[in-house]
């Protein structure tokens, strides 16, 4: 074995390497609510140390949790790191997998510094909710990396759209839920959630009634869900391959439960945990859309990936 076939990457190997990626995306979202839900957006006044060149300012709750989630963002930029290594260590190297992990480790850097930002403007709404659509966009681009880790893309492969109607309909779908996407950034940006903990410096929220930004928020929610439970019905009735009626099922399963989180934390009162829910919510209808949208097409698996879905 020579010294360059050692660090050869498989494409099945790199599969993995692409799903850790993954499922970093997912865990900082969910890591960074809970900083702001428990209050914890100010435990750590500096950045990157804590208070004043010290890795901890105290070994209490909030400094803890706050610079739990930075480790966890360091550790972020070692998975993307190595995956974009072990793109280029591919056998059969595709510029496609090059581009999409290249362009996570400069996004986990991006909401890096972007959360210093935050940090030092002492919470401004602005930037958290920018932060928040900003850690979205890598769920779904760990989300298209994983995929194309799993099927062969390139010049000669097969790519057969399934229905070109509802191809169309899935890119136009983006549409309204971005528009979701940003409408509930701003509800919890004009929230009782500002990140920051009794005692501290308080947050500024953003220039509007939360009644208001919820209001526009389950509009929207409400017509897209409305969306895709027309899809249901519309590829259920055409014959449509399996595929896509799966992919169509569990995003009005998903999109049905979401709501129902939604309308319930908000006549409670938005308990945190309702919060963290919907969180973790709004990141699976990001992973929904952008399946739906990549199984328009069929196209052949890579060889010794078809075992793992």
């Amino acid at each position: 074995m020579t010294a360059a076939s050692r660090f050869r990457v498989t494409p099945p190997k790199f599969r993995w390497f692409a799903f850790s990626s993954f499922l970093s995306m997912i865990v900082i979202v969910l890591t960074g609510g809970a900083v702001r839900l428990t209050g914890s957006g100010l435990g750590c006044p500096d950045w990157p140390t804590c208070y004043r060149h010290q890795i901890a300012g105290s070994w209490s709750i909030h400094p803890l949790i706050e610079y739990t989630n930075r480790i966890v963002t360091i550790v972020l930029v070692i998975v993307t790191g190595v995956t974009f290594v072990a793109a280029w260590l591919r056998t059969e190297r595709r510029r496609d997998l090059i581009g999409f992990s290249g362009l996570l480790v400069l996004g986990v850097v991006a909401d890096a510094i972007l959360g210093a930002f935050v940090v030092y403007s002492k919470l401004n709404p602005w930037l958290v909710s920018l932060h928040m659509i900003l850690s979205l966009a890598m769920v779904i681009v760990g989300a298209i990396l994983y995929h194309r880790s799993k099927y062969v893309y390139g010049p000669g492969a097969r790519a057969d759209v399934r229905d070109p109607h509802f191809r169309l309909i899935a890119r136009l779908l983006w549409i309204p839920f971005v528009l979701v996407l940003f409408a509930g950034t701003a509800t919890t940006g004009s929230g009782p959630h500002a990140g920051a903990a009794q005692g501290q410096l308080v947050a500024r929220r953003l220039p509007f009634s939360f009644a208001d930004a919820a209001w526009v928020h389950s509009v929207l929610a409400v017509l897209f869900l409305g969306l895709v439970t027309g899809l249901v019905f519309a590829i259920w009735r055409s014959g449509v391959p399996d595929a896509l009626r799966f992919g169509v099922r569990r995003l009005v399963l998903i999109a049905l439960v979401q709501a129902l989180i939604g309308f319930t934390q908000y006549i409670t009162h938005v308990p945190v945990v309702l919060v963290e829910l919907h969180i973790a919510g709004a990141v699976s209808l990001c992973i929904g859309v952008t399946q739906f949208h990549l199984r328009q097409s069929a196209r052949d698996r890579v060889p010794g990936t078809r075992t793992v879905a």
